[in-house]
């Protein structure tokens, strides 16, 4: 094998000798100038003078990496993260930040993010669950155009053919009792996968991504699915049909709980136990945060909805005191880096929560303060929870006579902050053991 030369990132060459580099380091090629022409014998008429001779062709400049800005520059050594900066995890250098240094990974790097070859979380993820279908498609079974240029729209977009297609990981025996994990807004299934391998042991544990979401289907609006509060409550109904045909428990977590209460409260019948983690309950809770709020601004949520950092990993982090590994950012932010109907979903469920969460958020009071709630109820709460504030929560829980864990550490995404501590708190919840504080 013949040597060759390949590019360093210093800004120059090194050469390989059969396909192994040498410790030789030689300055990039240049182009030397070519000897000056012969003159050719009788080319030239008598009488007429010679030609002035032709100036030789420049080289080429010398590149140099340094002058490139520097963001742009081909890192060689990893940068330590500034310890203000991992103040929840001091010693863990690999969990990752919004704006961590390139060199451990944010998403643009040429050595991780969005660039990187190779399995995924998000594929190993995946390959845990399975498609369940459930909820039958209604309205127009036309395709699916863009709302701006009437253009039809990709697969993604598209309602399924009669029933919509829910993704699904369960874990542990289904001959044990049911336990149906419910993700909160913006998120999905993946949140509770330090959760389920917890739980798994004495309990059939179930999460699934809401239409919408993740891996679950994501119809166009106005294509057989709007994402009104309404239509999420009656899906609910037919997935647990769907997954869990007997009595289970639920534990939900976050803006999808008022949904989860109306349903709940028609059918005690089918719930063992239900458990809250840092639901709205506030009339202050039922105005959404900024951060969830933007996307359901005229023109400016259609486009802050597309963005995979804000409308994934960025809303997560910015709720609670999160580092998210970025192996784990990409599982969220994935959806939105496949097709745009994961932002027409966000937008849609936006405006419906900016419509109606109020009149959800009052009718869970009412009925969990009313005396024909008879499930068994108990509520975690995450002290560090930066959307939902603790003011008042202790008073309707308590004047209702419900147990309140609180979870010092966690934000409002308790199980992606403090996972394995939810799943054991869980656990003694369903079993009815005195439940121990976490800090």
């Amino acid at each position: 094998m013949g040597d060759t030369d390949e590019w360093d990132p210093h800004g120059e060459f090194r050469t390989v000798a059969g396909g192994a580099p040498t410790n030789q380091t030689l300055s990039p090629l240049r182009s030397s100038p070519p000897p000056p022409p012969k003159p050719q014998q009788n080319s030239i008429p008598h009488g007429n003078p010679p030609p002035p001779p032709m100036a030789p062709p420049l080289a080429a400049p010398r590149f140099h990496a340094a002058a490139l800005p520097l963001r742009l520059r081909l890192r060689t050594r990893p940068q330590k993260l500034p310890c203000w900066r991992r103040a929840a995890r001091p010693n863990d250098e690999d969990y990752y930040l919004i704006d961590a240094p390139e060199s451990i990974g944010d998403g643009f790097s040429f050595s991780g993010g969005k660039y990187a070859d190779g399995p995924s979380k998000s594929d190993e993820w995946f390959a845990q669950g399975r498609m369940v279908k459930a909820h039958p498609v209604y309205g127009t079974k036309g395709k699916a155009k863009d709302p701006i240029f009437g253009l039809t729209m990709g697969a993604e977009s598209q309602s399924s053919d009669d029933v919509f297609r829910w993704f699904c990981v369960e874990a542990g025996s289904s001959s044990n009792p049911s336990v149906l994990f419910i993700h909160g807004f913006p998120s999905q299934a993946y949140s509770y996968r330090n959760v389920l391998p917890v739980v798994s042991e004495k309990y059939h544990a179930i999460a699934f991504d809401w239409l919408g979401f993740g891996f679950s289907d994501k119809p166009q609006p106005n294509y057989g699915f709007d994402y009104t509060l309404d239509e999420y409550t009656s899906s609910l109904e037919s997935l647990i049909n769907a997954v869990a045909p007997d009595k289970l428990s639920i534990v939900v977590q976050g803006y999808f709980a008022p949904i989860v209460v109306k349903y709940a409260n028609e059918h005690q019948d089918k719930l063992n136990h239900l458990v809250l983690v840092n639901p709205p309950i506030t009339d202050k809770h039922a105005k959404l945060p900024s951060t969830l709020a933007c996307f359901s601004n005229f023109l400016l949520g259609e486009i802050f909805s597309q963005d995979p950092l804000r409308a994934s990993d960025k809303a997560l982090t910015s709720s609670g005191p999160y580092m998210m590994k970025e192996d784990d950012a990409m599982v969220y932010r994935r959806p939105y880096l496949v097709s745009g109907s994961s932002g027409f979903a966000l937008n849609a469920i936006s405006r419906a929560m900016k419509k109606d969460l109020k009149v959800y958020t009052e009718s869970m009071r009412n009925i969990l303060s009313s005396d024909s709630w008879k499930t068994k109820t108990t509520v975690c709460w995450g002290l560090r929870d930066r959307w939902l504030n603790y003011d008042g929560v202790e008073d309707f829980f308590g004047s209702a006579n419900y147990k309140i864990l609180e979870l010092p550490m966690a934000g409002h995404h308790v199980q992606e902050d403090r996972g394995e501590e939810l799943g054991n708190l869980v656990k003694r919840i369903l079993r009815g053991q005195n439940v121990p504080k976490f800090g």
